[in-house]
């Protein structure tokens, strides 16, 4: 483990206890204790550069306070603007920032955007209730605009600071307006989550032990035959997904010891948004009552590993990987793309999530490698996979979570190597094969739609052409 790990791992170890220190706690000690814990994490971690995610704190409050009916898009660019400057500014002569305040600062990018947005639903909403003589939905929505203590400690709270989950600012302030946490449960939803951590631990020093990153990038790896340098990318993989399924389950773990993001489960919450129903509002039980209500975190939930692992499409991957991230890019990325298609659409949600990530060369070769993936699966499932009998089908699918597997294989690469002369080196010398593998079959599965068009099979209701003998 690098010291940086050791930090990262540290943090997270100390936010379980205190916790449940701060689930015990009220209003104040929740908002200012918890804000005071983070500010704390921030100055040790990241000295002066802790004056990068301040300036970026006061900027977006500046934007609220100025034009709160218009403020998502001019918040959106003021952060993403913000980070360009971030990552170059060792051209400006200033000192390079840490690797946590890295962290530190892409996570709070989400949370001002996220913030902007809730702002500009508040006002409309409000707006809309004066023309309308109508109160408007209550789902996700604040229920008044914060001040710039509010922002602040919505930033600097400890909860997620720099490891994620992502979450609302409505998610911030249901938290500190529980009425009675201690109706909550946490232990036992702690326990069933972080059973699987220590065997993702000990995996990921093992593999990782016999496997190291470094390897690639000599020159006696690629003196290796091809079948070594295909094999070698699913530990370096394997290791990359120990890593973040360690970190994000238990980062999962000190929300919930806190009974953070806890709503009841009528509300049917997602995570990194929250609920998504109106549901009956959190009350305190009279005394010598428990509690009839059942709860879950689904939305601070950020990792699903058995549905990384084994789903079967590369677009279902993405969905169970740093979810609450996902729910960000899908909200405010991928649904106001300039383009309509769906392949398209998540190219352009992959180069803004590329630049979020950094400037370097490998994440956009990684994420630009994503769409051209989806464009070859979904032209495999329109022209064969889903006009197969379903023992056929059954075959398909292990197959194709196979590829599946493989094409993260691929991409992982791009993203732990970095540099374009790395990534490039390592693709070549396994001949792109995802790449010339993906382009194959788009070419395949669009021949066979095309065969089966002209060949005028059965179409149903909707026009989709029927496999008649797959089973309904």
């Amino acid at each position: 483990m690098s010291p940086e790990e050791i930090t990262y791992l540290t943090v997270l170890l100390i936010s379980i206890p205190i916790g449940f220190l701060f689930k015990k706690g009220g209003l104040r000690t929740k908002k200012f204790g918890g804000a005071a814990a983070g500010l704390l994490l921030v100055l040790a971690t990241c000295h002066i550069h802790a004056l990068h995610s301040l300036v970026t704190i006061l900027g977006t409050w500046l934007i609220i306070s100025l034009s709160p009916r218009s403020c998502h898009y001019l918040t959106l660019g003021w952060t993403f603007s913000y980070l360009l400057f971030f990552r170059t500014v060792a051209f400006f002569r200033f000192p390079d920032p840490t690797p946590y305040t890295n962290a530190i600062q892409l996570l709070l990018t989400l949370k001002m955007v996220s913030l902007a947005n809730e702002v500009q639903e508040f006002t409309q909403a409000k707006k809309q209730e004066v023309a309308s003589f109508t109160k408007s939905s209550v789902i996700g929505m604040i229920p008044k605009m914060p001040g710039l203590v509010e922002i602040l400690c919505y930033s600097y709270c400890y909860v997620g600071l720099m490891t994620g989950p992502f979450y609302r600012y409505g998610t911030h302030y249901d938290w500190l307006n529980q009425p009675d946490s201690s109706a909550i449960p946490s232990w036992q939803p702690l326990l069933s989550r972080s059973k699987m951590i220590p065997i993702f631990g000990v995996a990921f020093l093992v593999v990782s032990h016999f496997f190291p990153l470094d390897y690639v990038r000599s020159d006696a790896f690629y003196e290796r035959g091809l079948p070594f340098r295909l094999f070698y990318m699913m530990p370096i993989f394997f290791v990359f997904r120990m890593r973040f399924y360690v970190a994000w389950l238990c980062a999962e773990c000190a929300c919930i010891a806190a009974a953070f993001g806890a709503y009841p489960v009528a509300a049917k919450s997602r995570s990194g948004g929250g609920p998504t129903v109106e549901y009956e509002p959190l009350s305190r039980p009279a005394d010598g009552e428990v509690s009839s209500i059942t709860y879950d975190y689904e939305t601070i939930k950020n990792i699903d590993p058995h549905g990384t692992d084994f789903c079967v499409k590369v677009k279902d991957g993405m969905r169970y990987w740093n979810m609450t991230v996902q729910w960000w890019l899908a909200q405010y990325i991928y649904k106001s793309a300039p383009v309509r298609s769906y392949v398209m659409r998540s190219a352009w949600t992959m180069l803004i999530s590329a630049y979020w990530h950094g400037i370097h060369p490998g994440y956009y070769l990684s994420f630009l490698t994503i769409p051209l993936c989806l464009a070859a699966e979904g032209a495999m499932e329109s022209g064969l996979l889903k006009r197969l009998s379903p023992a056929g089908r059954l075959f398909g699918d292990w197959v194709q979570w196979f590829l599946k597997m493989r094409a993260y294989d691929y991409m992982c690469m791009g993203f732990v190597l970095l540099t374009f002369e790395d990534t490039v080196r390592y693709w070549s010398a396994i001949f792109y094969c995802i790449h010339v593998g993906a382009v194959a079959f788009f070419l395949l599965g669009k021949l066979l739609e095309g065969q089966r068009d002209r060949g005028g099979s059965p179409k149903g209701k909707d026009g989709a052409v029927q496999n008649p003998l797959r089973q309904e």
